[in-house]
């Protein structure tokens, strides 16, 4: 079902992007080609060398570096699907206002392609209304939700906001 098929991944700022290694690896191994576009706050959770290494791709976050472009257009139209996995509260409210300060931004702004989007936030953030306003705006954009899991969270709390899992 994934052999061949062209999966732009975005990672944005949430401790639940240790599960975007997991995610690369299952994807990888299932046959997909994966490209990951990284937000600068996520860099603070997992490191680009170890997706670069699963994925066999360059782990793009900034909109140039060392004198060179990101093609955040190419990106867009390149992937058969974007997937954002940990999806930030920060990102999903940019998301919903068409905020475009970072390459992750930038690409989903230019894709083609359909979105998911996998939540990751602590319970008192999942369940504030802003949050659901942003969820429902970005759904009536034609990007699909995967619900989020109860569980354990970092704050220590238990309950809704926690990422499903991979």
């Amino acid at each position: 079902m994934l052999k061949g098929k062209k999966i732009l991944l975005g990672i944005s700022g949430s401790i639940a992007a240790y599960k975007s290694a997991i995610l690369v690896r299952l994807l990888v191994k299932a046959g997909a080609e994966v490209k990951i576009v990284m937000t600068p706050a996520s860099e603070q959770f997992i490191g680009p060398l170890t997706l670069s290494t699963l994925s066999k791709n360059e782990v793009l976050s900034e909109l140039s570096e060392n004198n060179s472009w990101a093609n955040h257009v190419m990106l867009g139209r390149w992937a058969d699907i974007m997937l954002m996995a940990p999806l930030s509260c920060n990102t999903l409210a940019k998301m919903s206002a068409g905020i475009c300060d970072n390459l992750l931004m930038a690409v989903y702004l230019s894709a083609t392609c359909k979105t998911v989007v996998a939540p990751a936030m602590d319970e008192d953030m999942w369940h504030h209304p802003t949050t659901k306003e942003n969820l429902a705006r970005i759904e009536s954009f034609g990007n699909k939700i995967i619900p989020v899991e109860k569980g354990e969270l970092a704050s220590g709390l238990y309950g809704d906001g926690r990422m499903a899992e991979p």
